[in-house]
């Protein structure tokens, strides 16, 4: 769910739950922290702005020892059973 430069979802464990966001900053870099049992990743607004309205695929840069990427999520050319309404177009027309 994307609501006011900020995107929550969370991953259901056995007994716990992950909690992931993206929230967008006024900041030239991508950077992350872990509060309260969340990951929360910082994206500039411009960075967030490019993937909404171009055909940038993602950013990706390091947060201390921690790798990032944000990536758009394309729709499966395979058949699955994953709810793709939100998804962008896929560009390719078949696997690689």
């Amino acid at each position: 769910m994307w609501s006011e430069g900020s995107l929550k979802e969370r991953t259901e464990f056995i007994g716990k739950t992950l909690f992931y966001s993206i929230e967008t900053v006024d900041s030239a870099n991508i950077w992350a922290d872990f509060i309260n049992n969340e990951i929360v990743l910082y994206l500039p607004k411009t960075m967030a702005e490019e993937l909404y309205k171009s055909n940038t695929v993602g950013f990706s840069d390091t947060s201390g020892p921690v790798k990032l990427l944000v990536e758009k999520d394309f729709v499966c050319i395979d058949n699955t059973e994953e709810d793709q309404t939100d998804n962008y177009p896929n560009p390719s027309l078949s696997c690689n």
